[in-house]
C-alpha cells in the first residue's frame, strides 16, 4: 500500500505545483501546456507566445484494480504505458488508439478510435470521472451525474479548450494472451461495407465470434476487412512479428489467417505509422535493417515530418526538380456506414490516396456527446487517409480538403480536429454544437485564458 499511497500523494503535490504556476501568470495572460510530445497535426510556422504550463508530473499509472475492472491515470500518461500496466493484470482499456504515443486525456479530449470500437465506442465513453484543470484556475472532478456533468459531456473533442485532464478513472476488459486475425478480401466496396454492417450488428461472423474489425483499402477493386479475436492459444508455427523485417499492411495480401500476441496485435499499426514509414524508405528492406527497431515507430517518423515541415526541405526539393505542388491531405473522417460506398467513390475519383484505412464505431450508449455529435445505435465508419496530392495549376493549397469536408458533410458524417480543418466559422460551429460549447466555455473558462475551439483548430492550424 506505501508505494500506491506515495503515487497519489505524489499526484496532490503535483496538482498544487500546477495551481502555483497558473496562478503566477500574469492575470489574463493566455494558457497552454508544455508537452513533450503531440499527435496533432497542425504545424504552424510562429512560435508559442503563451506560457506553458509543465504538466510532466502528470504521466503515471496511478492504480490499476483487477476486482473492479478499473484504472486510475493521469492524464498524459501514453497508451504505451498504460497497456503495459493493463496487461500485467490480464486487461486492456476498453479502446486502444494506434500510436503508442497518444494519451489518455488526448485520446479523450481529441478523440480516438480503433478497432474494438464497433462495440466500445470511443475511449471517453469508457471515463468514469475525470480531473480537469479548468480554463479559469479551478481543479474540479466531473462525472456524468455530478454537479460537473455538462463539463463531463462537453470535454470530448474540447481539444483543451475548456480544461486539461489531470486524472481519469477509466474501466477496462479482459483479454487473453493471443488474438487470431481473419483477413477476408473484397473486390467491390459495396459488398465490403455490407459485409462490415452485418458483422458489426452481429458480432459474429459464420458463428465465430468477432472482437475486432477494421479494414484496408488498397484500391477501388481491392479492399480487406480483418476480423480478429481473443484466443488462448496459437497453432505450431505461432504468432507473427511485424516489429522486424516484415510489415504488418503488406501481410493482409499474403495471408488469410494470421496470430500475434495480444500486445503486438494493439501496437500493429504503430511499427511502420500503418503504412506511412514508406515516405522514409524504412519498408526498403536495405534500409530497414539499418533502422534500429526502436527507432521504428510513429513518434519518431512523426518528429522527422515535423522537422521537415518546419524547414520545408521536402517542398524545396519539389520546387527545385520543378515537381507540382502538394497539398497534404491528413485526415480521419466519419460516415454513416450506408453511406461509406458513394464517399469511396468519391474519394478514389477526386482524391487518390492508397491505402486507406477502415474502422467501424457505434457509440457505446444512448448518450449523445454534443461537441462531437454522432447519432446513438447509430454504425459510423472511420475513414484515414494520410498523404499528399498533387495540386492542378489554380488549385490553392487546401482544395482537395475542402472537397472532402464538403462531402463528409454531405454524407452525414463528421471529420476529426487533429488535422488541418477549413470550414467557415458559422458551418464549423454549426457542426460542432457551437452553442451548447458556448455554455460550457462561459461556465469553465469565463476570460478565456485556452483559445476557443474555432481558434485552436482552424486559426492556430
Amino acid at each position: 500500500m506505501g508505494g500506491l499511497t506515495d503515487r497519489y500523494a505524489e499526484h496532490d503535490r503535483a496538482k498544487r505545483a500546477l495551481l502555483s504556476a497558473y496562478e503566477a501568470l500574469p492575470p489574463g495572460a493566455p494558457v497552454k501546456l508544455a508537452k513533450k510530445t503531440s499527435n496533432l497535426f497542425r504545424f504552424s510556422d510562429s512560435k508559442p507566445t503563451a506560457p506553458g504550463l509543465d504538466v510532466n508530473a502528470f504521466s503515471e499509472v496511478l492504480s490499476v484494480d483487477p476486482e473492479s475492472r478499473t484504472a486510475d491515470v493521469q492524464g498524459m500518461v501514453t497508451y504505451e504505458k498504460l497497456v503495459d500496466a493493463t496487461l500485467a493484470h490480464g486487461l486492456m482499456p476498453f479502446v486502444v488508439p494506434q500510436l503508442k504515443t497518444i494519451t489518455l486525456g488526448g485520446a479523450v479530449a481529441g478523440l480516438g478510435i480503433e478497432s474494438t470500437s464497433f462495440r466500445n465506442g470511443l475511449p471517453h465513453e469508457s471515463v468514469l470521472e475525470m480531473e480537469i484543470m479548468t480554463g479559469d484556475g479551478r481543479i474540479v472532478t466531473a462525472t456524468a451525474d455530478n454537479e460537473h456533468a455538462d463539463l463531463f459531456r462537453a470535454f470530448p473533442n474540447s481539444y483543451g479548450t475548456l480544461g486539461y485532464s489531470l486524472r481519469l478513472k477509466i474501466e477496462l476488459e479482459p483479454v487473453q494472451p493471443y488474438v487470431e486475425l481473419q483477413h477476408l478480401k473484397f473486390d467491390d466496396a459495396e459488398a465490403c461495407w455490407s459485409a462490415m454492417a452485418e458483422i458489426c450488428a452481429a458480432g459474429e461472423r459464420d458463428g465465430r465470434r468477432v472482437d475486432f474489425i477494421d479494414g484496408t483499402v488498397f484500391g477501388p477493386d481491392e479492399m480487406y476487412l480483418t476480423l480478429a479475436r481473443f484466443t488462448d492459444t496459437v497453432p505450431a508455427g505461432g504468432t507473427s512479428d511485424y516489429t522486424g523485417m516484415t510489415v504488418y499492411y503488406k501481410s493482409l495480401r499474403d495471408r488469410s489467417v494470421d496470430y500475434l500476441t495480444v500486445h503486438d496485435y494493439i501496437w500493429r499499426w504503430d511499427t511502420d505509422w500503418f503504412w506511412c514509414s514508406r515516405a522514409f524508405g524504412v519498408q526498403n528492406p536495405k534500409i530497414r535493417r539499418l533502422w534500429p527497431r526502436r527507432y521504428r515507430r510513429s513518434d519518431v517518423y512523426r518528429k522527422i515530418v515535423a522537422f521537415d515541415r518546419r524547414h520545408q526541405l521536402t517542398a524545396r526539393w519539389a520546387r527545385f526538380r520543378k515537381q507540382p505542388a502538394q497539398e497534404a491531405v491528413i485526415q480521419d473522417v466519419e460516415v454513416p456506414v450506408a453511406a461509406g460506398p458513394k464517399f469511396m467513390d468519391f474519394f478514389h475519383r477526386e482524391i487518390g490516396i492508397e491505402p486507406v484505412w477502415l474502422c467501424p464505431l457505434r457509440l457505446r450508449s444512448g448518450r449523445a456527446w454534443p461537441l462531437y455529435p454522432l447519432e446513438p445505435g447509430e454504425l459510423y465508419v472511420n475513414i484515414g487517409f494520410w498523404s499528399a496530392v498533387d495540386l492542378r495549376p489554380g488549385q490553392p493549397d487546401g482544395f482537395h480538403n475542402r472537397l472532402i469536408e464538403d462531402e463528409v458533410t454531405a454524407a452525414g458524417g463528421h471529420k476529426s480536429l487533429y488535422s488541418t480543418v477549413h470550414y467557415d466559422q458559422e458551418e464549423f460551429w454549426r457542426l460542432y454544437n457551437g452553442e451548447q460549447y458556448a455554455a460550457v466555455k462561459a461556465a469553465y473558462d469565463g476570460d478565456s485564458r485556452l483559445p476557443d475551439l474555432y481558434e485552436k483548430c482552424v486559426r492556430m492550424g
